[in-house]
């Protein structure tokens, strides 16, 4: 079920930590396995990976339930992972977040018809003093306003 380019990956992580501890490399391991699975981890993909770290599938489940940035069931192309902690909610993240669902006629946890974007409204971010912010994969989008989030929206493909 893991590829070989996922395995790749997985094993540059391991020799990051010492012998008999590859376990520590679950968070690694789960990401390379979700980007090459729909953006999306199965019991069996989290089964999969805690078999290849030789650690018990409770353990890998445990991490891969705890962190929001492992998806469960189908997401679009593009996740928007909306800070909603509180110094992003004092600064107005909540009207933004109507906001972005009444521009792409979704709700948090939805994907668009397209299947091009999904909302989730997720805890700290660690960019607080960016807030009211953002995440669409790696970048951060800090600061925004209802004409940031329009042009940041409108130039996803």
């Amino acid at each position: 079920m893991i590829s070989n380019n996922a395995k790749k990956q997985i094993d540059s992580w391991i020799t990051k930590y010492p012998q008999g501890k590859q376990s520590s490399a679950v968070m690694e391991a789960l990401k390379a396995v979700q980007a090459e699975n729909n953006n999306q981890l199965s019991h069996d993909l989290i089964q999969a990976v805690a078999d290849y770290l030789d650690m018990p599938g409770i353990a890998a489940a445990e991490v891969a339930t705890f962190y929001e940035n492992y998806n469960h069931q189908p997401v679009g192309k593009h996740i928007i992972r909306f800070c909603h902690n509180i110094s992003c909610m004092l600064n107005g993240a909540d009207d933004l977040i109507l906001h972005l669902e009444a521009k792409l006629g979704v709700k948090t946890g939805q994907i668009t018809k397209d299947g091009l974007i999904s909302v989730k409204k997720v805890e700290c971010l660690g960019a607080c003093v960016g807030a009211p912010m953002f995440q669409i994969g790696d970048q951060y989008y800090e600061n925004l306003t209802t004409d940031k989030i329009d042009e940041i929206v409108d130039g996803l493909k």
